[in-house]
């Protein structure tokens, strides 16, 4: 009776030792992710300002679609572009230094 007690006290410490163990290189990932994300976010507030007093290159009139086209292609520009600024960077090392 006690060797089947001991297998399971085993069983089950090996168990809680295992869920504790926390995956890093998921959480550096994700981590990773997030600041790109952020550097995105930094980039495309850049390029909004800085394209604010642009003048459209075909008509003079103000069209809507032209903005949200423009604000659409700016978006995905500062996504593709996320991660080369620097920015993502030392907000990566500051973050993992307080670990």
């Amino acid at each position: 009776m006690e060797y089947g007690l001991n297998s399971v006290n085993n069983a089950l410490v090996a168990q809680q030792n295992s869920a504790l163990k926390i995956d890093t290189d998921a959480e550096d990932k994700a981590l990773r992710e997030q600041t790109d994300a952020f550097e995105a976010v930094l980039v495309k507030m850049l390029m909004d300002n800085a394209a604010k007093d642009e003048k459209n290159l075909f008509s003079d009139q103000n069209d809507p679609g032209d903005k949200i086209y423009k604000s659409m292609y700016r978006d995905e520009l500062s996504k593709a572009s996320a991660g080369s600024f620097g920015f993502s960077e030392m907000l990566y090392d500051y973050l993992t230094q307080k670990k």
